[in-house]
């Protein structure tokens, strides 16, 4: 059986904003059985959650732990020469026609980007782009699509448009690449667990993360401790990947 689904749908529930309306719900149910002490504390237990994920300083912390993790992963990275240099998925979303006529970019774009800079660079000769869908038009496809725009020949970028999460994602590159040294690309915080997958599959690869966080010397002294979205946002994605890092075992279906 596929946990992928139970499993990202337990972590948004344990996370805000589900977190806090799941709090609201269970102390409303509690009062009414009379154990108002109980819920008071559930209350107050979701509410603190969801401020501290909200703090700056949190959401730093969090990303940075990932982050320096990456840093070390791209410095050991051989400057030359690979097979492929691998996207994974997550930097655009698909057409979607009629009411999403054109791809659209995400907060996770800069790993296309960086992706074709790596290969005006040299440094392999092709580019594997990760990432399926369930519409008319694969996130591989709409990956493709903006390499083009960005100067990469059609023949260079091989489409790998079945995979639908990071696991599946490893299996189907390992698949095109077998033996071939391979140049990772995604986001900083996604990079720690795609290199542990990586590993598992027994891919010959190497780091190249993008989409860092920006550093909290650009905040305003005052920013630190007010609670804000993009916090909350930053911490919510960090947290999702610490745990999944520390406690999703599929990963270990890779292993040859």
């Amino acid at each position: 059986m596929d946990t992928f689904v139970p499993l990202k749908f337990l972590a948004q529930l344990a996370l805000p904003p589900a977190s806090l309306a799941i709090g609201l719900v269970v102390a409303g149910v509690l009062v009414l059985a009379g154990l108002r002490r109980l819920a008071r504390l559930v209350m107050v237990l979701a509410i603190a959650e969801l401020l501290l994920l909200s703090l700056p300083p949190v959401a730093d912390a969090l990303l940075a732990s990932l982050q320096d993790q990456a840093r070390v992963e791209a410095k050991a990275a051989p400057a030359c020469c690979y097979d492929a240099i691998v996207v994974l998925g997550g930097g655009i979303g698909p057409a979607q026609p009629p009411h999403v006529p054109e791809p659209h970019l995400t907060d996770s774009a800069d790993r296309i980007w960086h992706a074709a800079r790596l290969y005006h660079r040299g440094l392999a000769p092709r580019i594997i782009v990760s990432g399926g869908g369930d519409g008319e038009m694969t996130e591989a496809e709409a990956m493709r699509l903006f390499l083009t725009d960005l100067g990469v020949p059609s023949q260079a970028i091989v489409i790998e448009g079945a995979s639908l999460n990071t696991i599946e994602n490893i299996r189907q590159v390992r698949t095109l690449v077998k033996d071939g040294r391979v140049a990772l690309v995604t986001s900083a915080s996604h990079m720690p667990r795609a290199m542990r997958l990586a590993r598992i599959a027994g891919l010959n690869v190497a780091a190249f993360p993008t989409d860092w966080g920006p550093p909290a010397d650009g905040r305003a002294v005052w920013e630190e401790w007010i609670p804000s979205l993009s916090a909350l946002s930053v911490s919510t994605i960090a947290l999702v990947e610490i745990l999944a890092n520390a406690f999703d075992r599929r990963g270990e279906s890779l292993a040859p």
